[in-house]
C-alpha cells in the first residue's frame, strides 16, 4: 500500500494545482464583470447615444437635401438665363451719305490731256458730305491726301472700326464745324520734318469732285489749322487721273449745281 500512495501523490499534487488555477481564473473574470445594479445605467447610456446618432443622421440628411435644392435652383437660373434671348446692343445705322449731284446743267470745266484732268497748284474742292467747297492745294510730293479735322473719336459699329470727327465750314474762321462719321480704312504713320516723333493718323474714304471729275479716295484726318489750306490733294488722287500744270491756279471749275448745294457758296 505504501508504494501505491507514493505513486499517486504527484497526481494529487497536479489536481490541487489545477483547482487553484481554476479558482484564480474565476476570480479574475468576476473582477471585470459589471455589477447587476449598474446594468440599467449602461442601457440608458446606450439608448441616449443611439438617439443622438439618429438625430445627427436626420440633421445631415436635411442639410444634404437643402444643398441639393439650392444646386437645382442655381442650375435652373442658369438655364433660364441661357434660354432668354438678349438682343446684342448695336450702334444706330450710319446715315446715308450724300453723293455728288449729277452735273446736268452748267457743267463744270476741266481740261484733259490724254484722258487725265489738268489741274493747277490750287483748285476748288467739293466735299460731297456734308456738301462744302474748300480750296485745296495740289501737291505731288504728298503720298496721301489730307483734310483738316478735329474731335477725332474712334468707336465700333457692328464689329467694324469707325471714326467720328468734325470738319470746318470754310469762311467761318473755324467757328462752325460739321460732324461726320466714316468707317476707318486704315491707319498710316506720318513722319514730319518739324517733329521728332512720328504720328499715326486715321484714314477714311471721302467722295469729292474737282471740276467735273468725281472720285472716292482716301484722306487722312489731320490738324491743319496752322496751314493755309484745309485740304491737301496727294499722289493717291493724282495717280493715273490728274496732271499738274504748275503755272496755273483754278484750272478747273465746279458745276454750278455743286456751288448751289454748298453751304458756304463756294467761298473760302
Amino acid at each position: 500500500m505504501g508504494y501505491r500512495f507514493l505513486q499517486t501523490r504527484p497526481f494529487l499534487t497536479l489536481a490541487f494545482s489545477g483547482l487553484a488555477l481554476s479558482l484564480s481564473g474565476c476570480a479574475s473574470d468576476h473582477y471585470f464583470m459589471v455589477k447587476k445594479e449598474n446594468v440599467e445605467d449602461v442601457r440608458s447610456s446606450v439608448h441616449s447615444q443611439r438617439a443622438t446618432l439618429v438625430t445627427m443622421e436626420q440633421n445631415a440628411g436635411v442639410r444634404h437635401e437643402q444643398l441639393l435644392q439650392e444646386n437645382r435652383e442655381s442650375t435652373q437660373s442658369i438655364l433660364d438665363a441661357i434660354a432668354t434671348q438678349v438682343e446684342k446692343p448695336s450702334c444706330p445705322p450710319p446715315k446715308a451719305a450724300p453723293s455728288c449731284p449729277a452735273p446736268s446743267k452748267n457743267a463744270g470745266q476741266a481740261d484733259r490731256l490724254k484722258g487725265k484732268v489738268v489741274v493747277g497748284e490750287v483748285e476748288k474742292f467739293f466735299l460731297a458730305e456734308p456738301g462744302l467747297v474748300y480750296t485745296a492745294r495740289i501737291d505731288s510730293g504728298a503720298e496721301t491726301s489730307s483734310i483738316h479735322a478735329r474731335n477725332i473719336q474712334r468707336f465700333e459699329r457692328d464689329g467694324s472700326n469707325w471714326v467720328r470727327f468734325e470738319v470746318p465750314v470754310p469762311g467761318t474762321e473755324d467757328t462752325k464745324w460739321v460732324s461726320m462719321e466714316k468707317e476707318i480704312s486704315r491707319r498710316v504713320k506720318i513722319v514730319q520734318s518739324s517733329a521728332d516723333e512720328s504720328e499715326r493718323r486715321v484714314v477714311v474714304e471721302l467722295q469729292f469732285a474737282i471740276g467735273d471729275h468725281q472720285q472716292v479716295a482716301e484722306f487722312t484726318l489731320a490738324d491743319r489749322k496752322n496751314l493755309t489750306y484745309e485740304v491737301l490733294i496727294g499722289r493717291n488722287v493724282l495717280r493715273d487721273v490728274m496732271l499738274i500744270d504748275v503755272g496755273k491756279e483754278f484750272a478747273t471749275e465746279l458745276p454750278k449745281s455743286y456751288l448751289e448745294q454748298s453751304g458756304n457758296g463756294g467761298e473760302k
